[in-house]
C-alpha cells in the first residue's frame, strides 16, 4: 500500500495528531513518507489577503519535526483551503471556490512518486460531504484506500466507531487500524469507568469481526507534550 486514509469518528477526535504521530513514527523506521490533507477549512487569510498552508499540515510537520517541505510550499499537500470553519461543501460555496476532486487525485498520485507512503487526512468524520454530490467516503471507496479510524473513550464513542466500522465495511474497503486517542480523558464527557470499557470492548469488537486491524494508542501524554509524544507501530503496520 502506498496510500492509508486517516479518519475520526467525528471531528476534534484527533486526527492531525495522529497523522503526524504516526508518520513520525513511519520515518523512524527509515519509510519515506509525507502526509497530506484531503482538504482544510477554517483558515484565517494571511496579511496578503491569500490562504497559507493548511493548519494541519504546519502541525503534521511539527510533529515530525521536520521543516516544511516543497509539496507544502506549493500546495500540493493540501490544495483546497477555505477559510469558513465548516463542512467542505459549504465552505466551497461560500467562498465560491468549487472543489475539483480530480485535483485532489492528482496531487496524492504526484506525492506517491515521491513518496513510498502518503498519509491523507480527512476532514471531520468518513461521511463529511466534500462537494454537494460527493461524500468523503465516496471519494475513499473510489479510490480504494486502507483506513485508519481514530477513536477515543467519551460517552457515545462505541456507537460511533461502530457506525464508522459498518460504513467501511458497507464500501469493502479495509480497515487497517484503529486508534485510540486519549484525548478526551479530562473532559466532562468522559468518565473512566466508560472510557476503560470503551478500549475493552473496542478490542474484543476487533478481534472478532476484524482480526487483521491493527490497535494502536496514543497515550494521553502525547497531547500535553507533543514535541516528545510518540505511538508505536505494530509489527508489519505498512
Amino acid at each position: 500500500m502506498s496510500v492509508l486514509f486517516i479518519s475520526g469518528i467525528d471531528t476534534d477526535i484527533g486526527k492531525t495528531y495522529a497523522t503526524g504521530l504516526l508518520a513520525k513514527a513511519l520515518m523512524q523506521e527509515d519509510v519515506n513518507v509525507i502526509t497530506q490533507k484531503l482538504v482544510q477549512t477554517g483558515i484565517s487569510k494571511q496579511a496578503d489577503g491569500e490562504l497559507g498552508i493548511a493548519d494541519d499540515i504546519l502541525s503534521h510537520r511539527k510533529l515530525m519535526k521536520i521543516s516544511l517541505q516543497p509539496c507544502d510550499l506549493d500546495f500540493t499537500t493540501c490544495p483546497y483551503r477555505y477559510e469558513k470553519p465548516a463542512s467542505p461543501h459549504l465552505s466551497a460555496a461560500l467562498a465560491n471556490q468549487p472543489l475539483n476532486i480530480e485535483a485532489i487525485t492528482e496531487a496524492t498520485e504526484a506525492l506517491q512518486a515521491d513518496y513510498d507512503v502518503v498519509l491523507l487526512e480527512g476532514a471531520g468524520g468518513l461521511l463529511v460531504p466534500i462537494t454537494t454530490e460527493l461524500l468523503t467516503l465516496d471519494y475513499i471507496a473510489e479510490q480504494g484506500y486502507p483506513i485508519v479510524l481514530v477513536t477515543s473513550g467519551r460517552l457515545g464513542s462505541i456507537n460511533h466507531t461502530l457506525l464508522s466500522l459498518e460504513a467501511i465495511k458497507s464500501r469493502g474497503l479495509m480497515i487497517h487500524s484503529v486508534i485510540y486517542n486519549h484525548i478526551h480523558d479530562d473532559a466532562e464527557q468522559t468518565d473512566a469507568e466508560i472510557a476503560n470499557s470503551t478500549i475493552d470492548f473496542l478490542q474484543a469488537y476487533l478481534a472478532r469481526h476484524y482480526p487483521k486491524a491493527h490497535w494502536l494508542v496514543l497515550a494521553k501524554q502525547s497531547n500535553e507534550h507533543l514535541d516528545n509524544a510518540d505511538i508505536a507501530l505494530p509489527t508489519a503496520f505498512i
